[in-house]
């Protein structure tokens, strides 16, 4: 059981990041933004390309996110503004033109193998009967550190008050002296170094590969949705809730259906409990669990 709960809370962490930074500029941009999900595939080759120049390993998960935070600035003032002005249909399939040439580019310089990170080996941490290697520990107290430190930024600052005023009435903000631009823009680069920095975290285990941004597209998308677009604390929750089934999915013994002993389901079945759960989302809670407006195109 105890291993059950570290695997949910390692796969929340995989995914927690790069939702929170989607629903975030959701909030202020109002289009859902395929291509955020390819930042994390850039952010994670960024870190295994600083690392594998003798840059130290936190150095270099710090210096990935900032840049793949300022490509995120770039591509959105260059690209996904102009496209905004024809409405977020137009946008939305723009992004997904980004989302193919970003993976085309990377393809193209570092090909289609993945990139392993060179750590020294270290014996599993055991927490009870259930075990997590350090790179996993270290992970998940990272992303629970952030998430931490993110919430006293929206809630307990005059800039957490400012996005949530821009994001809950852009017009009254503007209205009010709000520096819209300035704000959106910061909040542009932040999604894009938090997704940046989850997806190098990822490869720490998974190794950089051109995939995955795209293994990530479905179960981050589906956790935003069941939090609510826009609603970036309620993505977090939702990456929560996709975690669990994806673990129940892959954990339960079919062996009683089948009269057979220890019988799982393969490991690519994970999308299909994503999908499922996306599926009911749409269907039930359109505008998510916890209730704040979906604008979908």
């Amino acid at each position: 059981m105890l291993q059950f709960l570290l695997d949910t809370l390692l796969r929340t962490a995989d995914l927690a990041l790069i939702t929170l930074g989607l629903s975030l500029l959701y909030g202020l941009v109002k289009f859902p933004n395929i291509a955020h999900v390819q930042y994390a595939m850039v952010g994670a080759f960024l870190s295994y390309a600083f690392f594998s120049y003798g840059v130290p390993l936190v150095g270099a998960l710090a210096l990935s996110a900032l840049l793949t935070g300022v490509i995120t600035l770039v591509v959105q003032l260059l690209v996904f503004n102009r496209l905004l002005k024809s409405g977020p249909a137009i946008a939305m399939i723009g992004s997904l033109a980004v989302s193919m040439l970003m993976i085309a580019s990377v393809l193209g310089i570092s090909g289609s193998f993945p990139h392993m990170f060179s750590l020294p080996y270290t014996d599993p941490i055991a927490i009870g009967d259930a075990g997590v290697s350090k790179t996993q520990l270290w992970f998940m107290l990272t992303t629970a550190a952030l998430l931490i430190i993110f919430v006293l930024l929206l809630f307990y600052t005059q800039v957490g008050r400012a996005m949530r005023a821009l994001a809950s009435n852009p017009a009254l903000a503007d209205a009010s002296g709000l520096n819209a631009a300035r704000i959106t823009n910061g909040v542009t680069l932040l999604s894009g170094a938090l997704a940046g920095l989850g997806g190098s975290m990822l490869a720490l285990s998974a190794g950089a590969h051109v995939n995955l941004g795209n293994d990530l597209l479905l179960p981050v998308f589906a956790a935003a949705i069941l939090g609510g677009l826009g609603n970036p604390l309620g993505a977090v929750g939702g990456a929560l809730l996709i975690a669990f089934t994806e673990t129940v999915v892959t954990n339960i013994d079919f062996g009683f259906i089948s009269g057979r002993n220890l019988v799982f389901l393969p490991v690519s079945y994970i999308s299909a409990a994503s999908f499922l759960i996306l599926l009911l989302a749409l269907l039930f809670k359109p505008h998510g669990l916890f209730d704040r407006e979906v604008r979908r195109v």
